[in-house]
């Protein structure tokens, strides 16, 4: 294991290095850049504009400026200056990841809790009305987009009465000091973003655990343990522990797909969340922002890949053989 996980690392530093690179080609292929979006303004002389691109080194060549960039990273862990907050790239992504991370873990928490169960009861009770109508539901969940379901969830809130809605804290607790009570207004704030960035990969887990669950049920070995008198509730443990193997290679890609893919409904239920962060970055074409953004993507990606072939190896004894 420590052979492998040593490989692993060290197979981290060059797929980044070329992640960086691909990231920087994507990003400076923007048309325009900072200084473009004050050329229409009145205000500002064309002297004044080019004084801008020359204070953020706007004006030098594309691999001078990468090189500036990621030497800044490599050396002293700077990402990077953001052109529209005039601040740190670093300090301002530190002030939303950690909300960011707790959302993102507890969708995937909620998602985990429902699915499992779901897709297990749909697979002991295959082509049944029941079965049939978790199916319904599933692909209702996998075809409602994010944040309508989040103006429905909404809209329904405030109709049953509810005045603070959004957000993570009601308005007397946005500022005040961490008590009980502001906890208690995070709980009751917290269910709504979890439900609707969950919702749709609650629908597609449940899809892969009632697949899996069925595949494993029908293979030779649990054929097997069955008729050498294993008892069912042991045969239904070995099926359940076949079957969970892939969902952990899925749950590696589950969080940077949290990150990148709910920025809509992000930005509708006003969360102090990394996606609507990386859209105003878009809007205002702050370059190392945006790469910095796109970086923690991929590293979280590679990390979560990471801990699932951990996960799958401390699962299956074959793996770890391999």
């Amino acid at each position: 294991m420590g052979t492998f996980l040593a490989r692993r690392l060290l197979i981290l530093i060059p797929m980044m290095f070329v992640i960086s690179i691909v990231c920087f080609v994507i990003v400076d292929l923007q048309p325009g850049d900072y200084a473009s979006q004050f050329m229409n303004n009145p205000d500002m002389s064309k002297q004044q504009i080019e004084s801008i691109r020359a204070e953020f080194g706007l004006d030098q060549p594309a691999p001078t400026r990468y090189y500036l960039w990621i030497s800044k990273i490599v050396t002293k862990l700077d990402f990077g200056y953001s052109f529209a907050y005039r601040r740190p790239v670093g300090d301002l992504i530190g002030e939303r990841m950690a909300w960011t991370i707790a959302i993102a873990v507890g969708a995937i928490v909620f998602q985990w809790a429902l699915a499992i169960p779901l897709g297990i009861f749909s697979a002991t009770h295959p082509r049944t009305r029941r079965d049939y109508a978790l199916t319904g539901v599933a692909f209702f969940g996998l075809s409602v987009p994010d944040f309508f379901l989040a103006i429905v969830l909404m809209f329904l809130m405030v109709q049953a009465g509810v005045t603070s809605v959004g957000g993570l804290f009601s308005g007397p607790y946005v500022d005040a000091p961490w008590d009980l009570a502001k906890v208690w207004d995070l709980i009751c704030h917290l269910w709504l973003p979890m439900v609707v960035i969950g919702l749709s990969g609650v629908a597609s887990l449940m899809r892969v655990m009632r697949g899996n669950f069925l595949d494993v049920s029908g293979s030779p070995f649990i054929t097997a343990l069955r008729a050498r008198g294993l008892p069912e509730k042991q045969v239904r443990k070995h099926i359940f522990k076949n079957a969970l193997n892939p969902m952990v290679s899925i749950a590696g890609m589950q969080l940077p797909e949290v990150f990148s893919g709910t920025i809509i409904a992000s930005i509708v239920l006003s969360l102090p969340t990394m996606g609507p962060f990386f859209y105003d970055a878009l809007l205002n074409s702050d370059q190392f922002l945006v790469l910095a953004f796109l970086m923690l993507i991929a590293f979280i990606t590679q990390i979560g890949n990471l801990l699932s072939d951990i996960a799958l190896a401390a699962l299956d004894p074959r793996i770890r053989m391999q």
